[in-house]
Order: C-alpha cells, then structure tokens, then sequence
C-alpha cells in the first residue's frame, strides 16, 4: 500500500463509546485501526480518542465521563448560562464583543461575569459562552460586533469557561484513582492543540479542558501540518453525525478530499442483522 492509504487519522465525535467499537467490527479494513497515526476528540470525545490509543481502559473513561457530565451538570445550574454559536465576518473582533457584553452584565448588577469564545471551530466560527445575559446583549447587537449568524446552542451550560470550576475537582479525583498509560499513538489536546506526552500530561489537560475552551480549530492545523508536496492520511470520523468532517472541511479543504465519516452504530446494527 502506498503511504496514504497505510496511514490514518482518527477524529472522535463528542461521545464516548462508538470510537472504541470501531476495533471490533467496521466497514474501515482492521489495517486502517492498525496503522492509525494520530487521534483526536471534541470536548468529552477525547476520552473516546485516549482510550482508542490506549491511554485510558474503556470501564475507567466512561466513568470518569459520568462523573464530569453530572458534575458539569450541576454547575451549570448554580448559573443562569449558556453557548451562543456565532459566524462573523472577517472584521468580526469576538474579544471586544465579549467585554462589552461583561460590562453590559456588570451594568445589571451581575458580579464577576462570563462571557468568552468557548469553542474555536474554523475561520470566522466561534462558540461563546457565558452569563445568558451576556449571550443575549450579543444576539441583540450582532450587526455591531460583524456578526453574520448566531444560534442559542441547546445546552444547559456555558461548558469551557470558568463557570464549571466547580466540577473540576469531582474530575480530578476521578482521574486520580484510574490508571492512565501513554498513549500508543499521537493524540491531540483539546487545550492547546499539542499531542499528549505521558500519563500525567493527560491527568492535567483531561481536567483543565473542563474550564479551557476547545481549541479545534489549532487542533486541525497541529494535525494536518506537513512539507509542501506531502501526501494527507485518510482521516476518519468515528460516531454519530458528520460535524467533524464539516468543520475539517472549513479548516483544510486538502485534508478533508481523503475524509470518511464511519458511524460506529449504524455498523454495529447491520452486523448483528
């Protein structure tokens, strides 16, 4: 086989379970699994890409997930909060929107506001998060900020942003009591975009993610560096829905001609029909 074929990037979609499946039964040829060269996941799917590397045991992550959904959960009701999708145009300058919208929550009487670029998506795509009146003072003055669109997410939570300070501990301790390896291949941090070095790198990053926003965007351009001239691998979107895939699209056209999108349940289903 030539070095594209033999050589593959994983992307797991924000969920637990299907990436890890993909080893026992796939439409994708077990060599693809084999030769995979680097992995990564959005928010809680790079538990999903550490335990297909092998950082992490299957039982362990998805404990370790529950704890941070629930604790997560529960800091998302102790503030009014949300996400806010927003694609702007070129002139669009989301730090200063987002001090405005701080101030306007201060001049409501709202202390120590959140309100920030939560998920770095591809150029011109970003998810703030933060206090709902924030999100709102945005919404109402997109024109001003150079804001084409924006969309209430359907979330309960301004997720990455210090508002879930309170499930970092929950997580942490969890983190703390399973056994996590190194990974057998590369994988990539949602935190700064840079691959996992050791166990405890890992520790460190898995909690800070909670907190930090989702650096995909950086992500795809650590991956997909390479020489002028350089072959891109196959890469592959493992689990439900083709967001992954769409995003890639945006960020590097190049990589995305050799992309696939593999819905691990759907293959599940048709091998046990």
């Amino acid at each position: 086989e030539g070095p594209r074929r033999a050589r593959g990037v994983g992307a797991a979609a924000p969920r637990a379970c299907p990436a890890v499946r993909l080893r026992r039964r796939s439409a994708v040829s077990p060599q693809v699994v084999e030769r995979c060269v680097a992995a990564a996941g959005y928010s809680v799917g790079e538990f999903a890409a550490l335990v297909f590397a092998g950082a992490l045991g299957f039982a362990e992550a998805l404990y370790a997930v529950k704890v941070r959904a629930e604790a997560m959960q529960k800091a998302s009701e102790a503030v009014p909060s949300g996400m806010l999708s927003v694609v702007g145009r070129r002139e669009a300058n989301y730090k200063f929107a987002c001090l405005e919208a701080r101030k306007h929550c201060e001049s409501l009487g709202i202390e120590n506001p959140v309100c920030t670029v939560s998920n770095y998506l591809f150029p011109d795509s970003r998810v703030i998060a933060g206090h709902l009146q924030a999100l709102e003072f945005l919404q109402e003055n997109a024109r001003k900020y150079y804001f084409k669109r924006t969309k209430m997410l359907p979330v309960s939570g301004a997720f990455h942003t210090r508002l879930m300070e309170p499930a970092v501990e929950p997580l942490a301790e969890v983190l703390k009591s399973i056994e996590i390896q190194k990974p057998l291949l590369c994988v990539y941090s949602n935190v700064d975009g840079k691959k996992y070095m050791h166990s405890k790198h890992i520790q460190k990053l898995l909690v800070k993610q909670v907190v930090s926003p989702v650096l995909w965007e950086q992500t795809m351009h650590s991956v997909y560096e390479r020489k002028q001239g350089t072959e891109f691998p196959y890469t592959y979107e493992v689990g439900p829905g083709n967001q992954l895939g769409a995003i890639l699209k945006q960020c590097n056209l190049k990589a995305w001609k050799q992309y696939k999108h593999v819905d691990a349940l759907e293959d599940e289903e048709a091998a046990e029909t």
